[in-house]
């Protein structure tokens, strides 16, 4: 754009010259201009460099801008995907992944590790230790069942603990019958971290086989 004003200029310059030889009377007016021409020259190419630095300098900008609105846009959209999404925890498993028979007793009380896993939605059930831990803060629902054997009487008790505090409990300790069955549930909120597992208290014992009667479950009912 620069040269083609430069050459516009020195265009009218020369016309002005071929003038001065047509009509001598025009004489001073073109050595005039022709002498304005070259100023006109100089302050044309001052004018267009400054205007040169200006569009660098608001290109530079718009360039600035342009990267700063597209991550603002990539903000944008990973919070409306954090805001928008559900959070989808839910966990069943069975005592036994195989064979049958007694589980305990112990000499203290332990967390039962119910290995047969049906689900396990979000992963925050541990099968080899036996224990929920909240991923999502949030108000949960948690249901367990027990299943005893008569050796010879009755002696099952499991609690549903939260963070090693004990919440409901199922127990079977006297009478003649066999394979007494109970469960027991809770809802519960819990904070990120919060532990929730089945123990089996110290000298007790459940039993199980490929029917699957203790069980551990529990779901995100909604975040909080």
């Amino acid at each position: 754009m620069k040269k083609i004003v430069l050459l516009f200029v020195a265009f009218s310059c020369c016309s002005c010259q071929e003038q001065v030889n047509e009509n001598s009377q025009k004489l001073g007016q073109c050595l005039g201009s022709n002498c304005c021409c070259d100023n006109s020259l100089t302050s044309i190419s001052q004018t267009l460099g400054a205007v040169g630095e200006k569009v660098a300098n608001m290109a530079e900008k718009i360039t600035f801008l342009e990267a700063k609105l597209q991550k603002t846009e990539q903000e944008v959209l990973e919070l409306r995907s954090m805001i928008g999404a559900t959070p989808q925890v839910a966990f069943s498993a069975a005592l036994r992944d195989s064979g049958s028979g007694n589980t305990g007793p112990f000499t203290a009380a332990t967390p039962l590790k119910y290995k047969r896993v049906f689900s396990n939605t979000g992963n925050c059930y541990n099968p080899s230790t036996g224990i929920f831990t909240a991923v999502v803060k949030g108000m949960y629902f948690f249901r367990f069942s027990m299943f005893n054997n008569l050796t010879p009487t009755p002696s099952s008790v499991t609690s549903l603990m939260k963070n090693g505090v004990r919440l409901t409990s199922v127990w079977d300790t006297s009478g003649s019958d066999a394979n007494d069955m109970g469960s027991n549930a809770a809802v519960i909120p819990l904070e990120v971290g919060d532990n929730v597992y089945v123990e089996l208290a110290a000298n007790r014992l459940v039993y199980d086989d490929s029917m699957n009667y203790n069980t551990f479950g529990g779901f995100l009912l909604f975040a909080m």
